[in-house]
């Protein structure tokens, strides 16, 4: 499953540099995969790509997002409901595209 950042972010930026698939962006920026620029999901405050969250399966324990973020909001995104197996595929894939 992928994570979500909520309305409640502070805009910190805390989670950003954390993330190890670079998935997390600040509000308004544009994101990018696999070559293809794409539009914010978000102006307001940061936020993650379903596409490119693993929830730092085959990284670490536990999302580091979710570890560092002060005000505890960022959850799981009940749109993209995943299994580990799905998550460290996701990651395989992720990392077949970054070389």
């Amino acid at each position: 499953m992928a994570l979500l950042i909520t309305y409640e972010c502070i805009n910190c930026g805390a989670c950003e540099p954390e993330c190890p698939n670079t998935a997390i962006y600040e509000g308004g920026m544009n994101w990018s995969l696999d070559g293809k620029t794409h539009e914010p999901h978000n102006n307001d405050y940061f936020y993650i790509v379903a596409d490119k969250c693993t929830e730092c399966v085959g990284f670490h324990n536990e999302p580091q997002c979710q570890a560092v973020c002060p005000v505890d909001c960022i959850i799981v995104n009940p749109d993209y409901i995943e299994s580990k197996e799905e998550l460290m595929a996701r990651k395989e894939k992720l990392d077949l595209i970054e070389r």
